[in-house]
């Protein structure tokens, strides 16, 4: 009893489970098949650069809003990773040869598609001695060349146990946003992301603001996992603590009957009392909603960040 009245105060109660023993999914989060001519444009336009998207690979839900609008998220270094974290749709293997002409074909895809601000991520590339960060370079190299005023934002795995030098390399190439998802909290690390340690992705972001505070940081968390409030708190204070800038906190849903189950969808009240707990605890910016993802409404959310950041240094007299 104590439990369920703890959770009725944080407004994010445990919904009674379907009649076949599944969560039921709330009205809040059902989104309806894509099938505007903008979505069938954008998809199209990927095919025939040979381009990945994470929004397909991880099956988001907001496909069909994004794309409609000509907003996609370029996964590079191909679709396969060389991990199996336990929330990622993404296929698990032995990844295929960077592709050299990739960066190019992501520049001409963003020049086409008119792009203001572009996000760009990866699958994990563990057999690749710099973890594919080199790839990273020459994609922001590419689109410095041909979209010189696209603004441009990286979405990296962890680079792990090669990190120091691979977060070097594409700070020199200065994206405007470097985001890295913490993904949880610690505790469930070892059955939701077990590949990866926490203080190490922390260390990653805090290593970006040191090597040039200039570039915005960014960082995700996932709810419903099972996650207790006061650790999302804390998650929270050790972003603020690497000087992250940018929070996005989203509703976790499994993409297939093998992926980590959801224990719990946290009801849109909850996700605003999340964010007006971040925005106190001094993140220029917050998203946070059952359909956030990293890089929805990407453009927007990075346009009032760097608002945000100028009122900042006018009112430090900066």
């Amino acid at each position: 009893m104590h439990r369920y009245l703890e959770r009725m105060n944080d407004m994010a109660p445990n919904p009674l489970p379907a009649p076949s023993g599944r969560v039921r999914k709330p009205d809040w989060i059902r989104v309806k098949a894509p099938t505007s001519p903008g979505y069938q444009e954008t998809r199209k336009l990927m095919r025939d650069k040979g381009l990945a998207t994470v929004c397909e690979e991880a099956a988001c839900p907001n496909i069909g809003e994004c794309w409609t609008k000509k907003h996609a998220t370029v996964m590079i270094l191909g679709d396969v990773c060389t991990r199996a974290c336990a929330f990622c749709n993404v296929k698990t293997g032995m990844p295929r040869k960077v592709d050299p002409n990739e960066p190019q074909n992501l520049a001409d895809a963003c020049a086409e598609m008119g792009l203001e601000h572009i996000v760009i991520t990866s699958v994990d590339r563990d057999d690749l001695p710099d973890g594919g960060a080199s790839q990273f370079v020459k994609v922001i190299e590419a689109l410095r060349r041909t979209t010189p005023d696209t603004t441009i934002e990286i979405l990296t795995p962890d680079f792990r146990n090669k990190h120091e030098r691979a977060v070097e390399m594409i700070v020199a190439a200065r994206p405007d946003v470097y985001n890295h998802n913490l993904e949880t909290v610690p505790r469930l690390y070892p059955t939701i992301r077990p590949g990866a340690r926490y203080y190490a992705s922390l260390r990653l972001l805090e290593s970006v603001k040191r090597l040039d505070p200039s570039i915005f940081t960014k960082s995700g968390i996932m709810l419903g996992l099972g996650e207790e409030r006061l650790e999302v708190h804390q998650v929270m204070d050790d972003m603020r603590s690497a000087d992250i800038d940018f929070l996005t906190m989203g509703q976790y849903l499994q993409p297939t009957p093998k992926h980590a189950k959801v224990m719990e969808f946290v009801t849109p009240a909850a996700f605003n009392a999340y964010a007006a707990i971040a925005r106190a605890k001094g993140f220029l910016q917050v998203a946070s909603s059952p359909l956030t993802r990293s890089s929805y409404h990407a453009d927007k959310d990075f346009a009032e960040m760097r608002a945000a950041r100028q009122a900042q240094l006018v009112k430090a007299g900066k």
